[in-house]
C-alpha cells in the first residue's frame, strides 16, 4: 500500500469483517453476545425513547401509575380489609416497596415476552443473537424502577422514615427479580414465536400474578401453613427482600428466601436453555 492509500485508509478505516455462524458452542455464544453489545444498547435506547419521549403523556404516566396503584391498594387492603402492617411501618411504604419490585418484574416479563413479535422485521432480515431482543427491555424496567424509587423516597421523607443499613443489599434482590423475570420472558418469547396465542396469555399472567403476590399486603397476613406453598411464587421472596432492605421488616423467615432463589434459578436456566434450543428457527417461523 502506497503512502496515499495508507492515508486514505487511516482516515476511513474499512469495516471489520464479521463471519456469522448461527448456533455453535456456549463459549462462542457469549463472545458473540459481547460482539453485538452495541445492538443491545441501540434497542434499549430505542425503547426508552418510545416510552418517555414519543408518547402524549411522557414521564407523567410513569409517575402516576405507581401512585394510583399504591393509593388503591392502601385503600383496599389497609383501610377496608384493615390488614396489619408489620413492625409498625406506615402502610403506604409497605405497598410502594412491594409495588416497585412487582412493576420491575412485570415490565421485564411482559415486554420481554412480546419483544420477538414486536421486532419481527429486524429478526427476519439479519442475523444476530436473538436473546438480545428480550434482554434489552431491562433498560425501560430499570428506568421505571428509578422513578418509583424516587416516589418511595418522597413518601419516606413524608413519614420521617429512615431506611436501615441493609438498604445496601437491595441490588441482590433486584438481581433475583431479574432472574425470575428474564427466565419467564425467555420461555414466553420463544413460545410466542411458535404459538401466537401465547401473547394473549401474557396480560392474564401479569394480572393474575399481581393477586397472588404480596404487593398490597404482607406475607405475615398469609396463614403460616400456606407460606411454603405461597413462596413458590419467586416474587414473594423478592418483595419481602425489598421490604427488609428498605423498611427493615423481617418477613424473610420460614424458608421463603431459599425457595425464591431456587425457583428463580430454575426459571432462568430452563428459560435460557429452551430459548437457545429454539433460537435458530425463529427467522424461518416468524
Amino acid at each position: 500500500m502506497n503512502s496515499t492509500n495508507a492515508e486514505i485508509a487511516g482516515a476511513h478505516p474499512e469495516p471489520e469483517e464479521v463471519v456469522l455462524r448461527p448456533g455453535g458452542s456456549s463459549r462462542g455464544y457469549w463472545a458473540e453476545l459481547w460482539r453485538y453489545r452495541e445492538l443491545f444498547y441501540f434497542l434499549a435506547w430505542r425503547d426508552l425513547k418510545v416510552r418517555y419521549k414519543q408518547t402524549s403523556v411522557g414521564i407523567a404516566w410513569a409517575v402516576l401509575r405507581p401512585l394510583l396503584v399504591t393509593f388503591v391498594f392502601v385503600f383496599v387492603f389497609g383501610r377496608m380489609a384493615n390488614l396489619p402492617s408489620p413492625d409498625g411501618v406506615p402502610y403506604p411504604l409497605l405497598v410502594i416497596a412491594g409495588m416497585a419490585a412487582w412493576q420491575f418484574f412485570a415490565s421485564v416479563m411482559g415486554e420481554g415476552s412480546n419483544s420477538m413479535l414486536a421486532n419481527a422485521n429486524l429478526i427476519s432480515k439479519v442475523y444476530f443473537p436473538r436473546i438480545i431482543v428480550p434482554s434489552s427491555v431491562v433498560a425501560v424496567a430499570l428506568a421505571d424502577l428509578g422513578i418509583t424509587a424516587v416516589l418511595a423516597c418522597g413518601l419516606m421523607a413524608w413519614y420521617s422514615f429512615l431506611p436501615p443499613i441493609q438498604i445496601v443489599l437491595l441490588p441482590l434482590f433486584l438481581l433475583l427479580a431479574l432472574a425470575a423475570a428474564l427466565g419467564i420472558a425467555f420461555w414466553l418469547s420463544a413460545l410466542t414465536v411458535r404459538y401466537r396465542d401465547v401473547r394473549f396469555v401474557v396480560p392474564f399472567l401479569v394480572q393474575f400474578g399481581l393477586y397472588v403476590t404480596p404487593v398490597g399486603f404482607s406475607t405475615f397476613s398469609v396463614p403460616e401453613e400456606y407460606r411454603p406453598l405461597f413462596a413458590l411464587n419467586p416474587m414473594v421472596g423478592v418483595i419481602e427482600g425489598f421490604r427488609w432492605c428498605a423498611l427493615g421488616t423481617g418477613a424473610l423467615g420460614g424458608g421463603i428466601l431459599p425457595i425464591s432463589v431456587v425457583v428463580s434459578t430454575i426459571l432462568l436456566v430452563s428459560g435460557f436453555r429452551y430459548y437457545r434450543a429454539t433460537e435458530r428457527r425463529f427467522a424461518d417461523i416468524i
